[in-house]
């Protein structure tokens, strides 16, 4: 039996259910470092189990009680059944941990139709309104979950001091030239933080990966009261389910619009991706903007707020986080990618552009 299966016994043992694992089945993206499984269990139920080892358990352990707060709180909306919930033990989320790995286990939720690869700009725009409404949810309860003990500001002030260490070059295998470059937009980005009066901005539960293997949508009834075929071809859909939360955060709500960015772009959302800015100022994220604009209200602070937020999203996850994060072949590339093309394009970009979409 090998490391994982081990430790999926064993934490299924310990979680203490009676029903015994009776297949286990690899789900994973193969995109990340993390595991995830699909658990057969002998009375024909299955859920869904991730195992990890890199990072902080303790952070991982508060994210995800923090997660169940949100789904215990959106019980009474719309929102009911939309996440999967982490399995409890004595009322607490259950997560195992033992020699530097730890397991959590998930209820195995249903999905329904998954949007298509290249959106029709009717569906762009129902993604900007069911974005909307749903943050609109978690604003409303967002005062009664607490703050977790990251911040994006945390992260990068965390990467900075690493990126001025001696021994920099063999932690990040850059050379002095890119270390400066990262070096640089740590502080650019610290920086705008403190001009823009980071700390005072409203901070809701953001999920923040919305690609479109993380969620399933519902079609909603046509104007003769079928379901719309799932064909893929219906412009208004609700949001059915949600899953896969490695990059949960509490912070100003258009953190997650990136993903947003990436699904509704020309090229559409893709297994073989870069992480360029691209998609951000494209017109079709524009339709984006506008629906969401239309239900909750944006000012121009939050569309340059996206350039920080992109910056954020290359230096946590694909420069300090990438090794641990990505498999190996990804975050080599990627990194490159970051030092060679993501960054230097970001100061040439004007985000101001964006500002017609509030007209």
């Amino acid at each position: 039996m090998d490391r994982i299966s081990s430790t999926l016994y064993a934490a299924w043992e310990n979680y203490g259910d009676p029903r015994q694992i009776t297949a286990i089945i690899e789900v994973s993206a193969r995109v990340s470092t993390n595991q995830v499984f699909r658990l057969e269990l002998n009375d024909r139920s299955t859920i869904i189990a991730k195992v990890s080892s890199y990072g902080s358990y303790y952070l991982f352990r508060e994210d995800h009680d923090r997660l169940h707060l949100l789904d215990t709180l959106l019980a009474e909306t719309r929102y009911a059944n939309l996440l999967a919930d982490a399995l409890l033990k004595d009322g607490k989320i259950y997560t195992y941990y033992h020699d530097r790995v730890w397991a959590i286990f998930y209820q195995d939720v249903p999905t329904r139709h998954y949007l298509p690869r290249i959106l029709s700009p009717g569906q762009i725009d129902c993604l900007g309104r069911r974005l909307a409404q749903f943050h609109k949810q978690c604003d409303a309860i967002a005062d009664q979950i607490p703050l977790t003990s990251k911040s994006i500001k945390s992260d990068v002030i965390h990467l900075l001091e690493l990126v001025r260490l001696k021994q920099s070059g063999k932690i990040f295998r850059l050379k002095r030239r890119a270390l400066q470059t990262l070096e640089a937009h740590c502080e650019a980005f610290l920086a705008n933080l403190d001009r823009i009066r980071y700390g005072y901005w409203r901070k809701i539960p953001v999920l923040i990966d919305w690609n479109l293997g993380n969620f399933s949508v519902e079609y909603t009834a046509n104007k003769d009261g079928d379901q719309a075929p799932v064909d893929q071809h219906s412009d208004d859909f609700q949001l059915y389910s949600r899953w896969d939360y490695d990059w949960f955060r509490i912070e100003p709500s258009v953190l997650d619009f990136y993903f947003c960015a990436r699904v509704a772009s020309k090229i559409g959302d893709r297994t073989d991706f870069s992480y360029l800015a691209n998609p951000l100022l494209e017109d079709r994220f524009g339709i984006f903007l506008r629906a969401y604009h239309a239900e909750r209200p944006l000012s121009e602070a939050d569309l340059l707020f996206l350039k920080e937020g992109y910056r954020f999203f290359i230096l946590n996850y694909v420069i300090l986080e990438g090794d641990h994060f990505f498999r190996r072949s990804y975050a080599e590339r990627l990194r490159n990618e970051a030092i060679e093309e993501y960054l230097p394009a970001l100061e040439r970009l004007d985000f101001s552009v964006l500002a017609h979409v509030l007209e």
